[in-house]
């Protein structure tokens, strides 16, 4: 029997595993470009078994590499991913430039083919509207403040589109929301003045990016932005304004009123009470009842008027009385009496350490004369000696011999 049957089977088998092991290749690759952004996007059947283990791997390189056949290095941007989608914008393709595309499905370690496609940014990659638009009066007329489109780095897409230029429309504003007449003008810089508007009137602006007109690049038109011009005051405006000033400037005044009269009021009511004091303390602070000045406020002089007069009089000393002891009672001292008898005057027995009664200085009379002194009311001393010696002259002993020493 020949082997060649049983070599031709083996071959058909081992070919026939490896073509149904192979995955299906992604199919339908485009871009979804804006700017600088660029991402590739695929489409892979849904419906395989292998769907839940698919990845996908992204790879490209510059065009002019494969014509040349050197340097062939394909340079991997999304490896195994689940994504049927890759972002290419972080590797900042050049805009001038042609990029070859490739894409490939992996499943179980199975790979299916390579789907190729080219990318030329110039070419295929779209522009967007202007980043920012804003309006602002001029009078009747409006202003137009265009921000340039920017790439991935914040930059104007002027470095990559030399002929921009943007595509203005606007038209005038109504309650219907009914276009009249739409007005349309090119301009090529960032701010442009729309003419011939009316005053007071809303008008509504969009803008639209365009770029090179071999390309024929324009983007889509902003969203509408509105705005009223302006122009000369009507005269009921002036009016309004006038009275509105008026009524103002007149709630300010009535407001200051109002408000200095309760500071009076509340002033006036702190430091003079309607309270009044009680008619016994009336009497007594103030000069008569009916008065409201006190006492305290009356002057010097006055006081010196409403003052009686005071008799200040010395301290009285203190009287010391001491009883001789009874020898000295039975033999007195003759010599002692006999000096006060050879003075020429009778000896009452009487005696003190600072004088008799008589003897000691008496308190000048009154300034004025008729004034009494302390001497004319009372004196201490003479009824202090008349009451020792009618005590001592009632003893039986002292009456009989007649003399006491007394000291003071």
């Amino acid at each position: 029997m020949s082997v060649f049957p049983w070599v031709f089977l083996l071959i058909w088998s081992v070919t026939n595993t490896a073509a149904v092991a192979e995955p299906t290749a992604p199919q339908n690759l485009h871009l979804l470009t804006l700017n600088t952004n660029y991402t590739l996007i695929w489409d892979w059947n849904q419906d395989s078994a292998d769907a839940p283990h698919v990845t996908f791997t992204t790879q490209y390189i510059p065009a002019y590499k494969l014509v040349l056949k050197k340097n062939i290095v394909w340079y991997t941007a999304c490896e195994d991913s689940s994504h049927r989608s890759c972002d290419l914008t972080k590797f900042d393709l050049y805009y001038k430039s042609i990029y070859s595309l490739r894409v490939r499905a992996s499943v179980n370690g199975n790979h299916s083919k390579w789907v190729l496609r080219e990318f030329c940014p110039d070419t295929d990659a779209n522009v967007g509207p202007p980043s920012k638009v804003d309006l602002s009066p001029a009078g009747s007329d409006l202003d137009v403040f265009i921000t340039d489109p920017l790439t991935n780095n914040n930059t104007s897409m002027r470095e990559n589109l030399n002929n921009l230029y943007y595509k203005i429309q606007y038209w005038e504003h109504s309650e219907d929301s009914q276009v009249l007449k739409v007005f349309s003008l090119q301009s090529r810089v960032n701010v442009v003045t729309l003419p011939s508007l009316k005053a007071w009137t809303w008008y509504c602006v969009r803008v639209q990016t365009q770029g090179d007109d071999y390309y024929n690049k324009s983007s889509s038109f902003t969203s509408p932005l509105c705005l009223q011009t302006q122009g000369p005051l009507p005269w009921w405006k002036i009016l309004l304004y006038f009275l509105g000033s008026v009524l103002v400037f007149f709630l300010l005044v009535l407001i200051l009123l109002c408000g200095s009269f309760w500071c009076f009021r509340t002033l006036k009511s702190t430091l003079y009470p309607s309270i009044q004091l009680p008619s016994h303390f009336s009497e007594y602070l103030c000069d008569s009842p009916r008065s409201d000045v006190p006492h305290l406020l009356i002057s010097d002089s006055e006081s010196e008027l409403l003052c009686e007069k005071v008799t200040i009089c010395p301290e009285t000393p203190v009287l010391e009385v001491h009883q001789p002891p009874h020898d000295a009672l039975q033999e007195p001292d003759i010599s002692r009496h006999s000096r006060h008898n050879s003075s020429g005057s009778t000896d009452s027995g009487v005696y003190s350490t600072e004088g008799s009664s008589s003897s000691r200085p008496r308190p000048p009379p009154s300034s004025e004369g008729s004034g009494t002194s302390c001497q004319d009311f009372f004196d201490p001393v003479q009824m202090k000696l008349r009451d020792l010696t009618s005590g001592i002259m009632s003893q039986p002993e002292m009456a009989d011999k007649g003399v006491v020493d007394v000291r003071v």
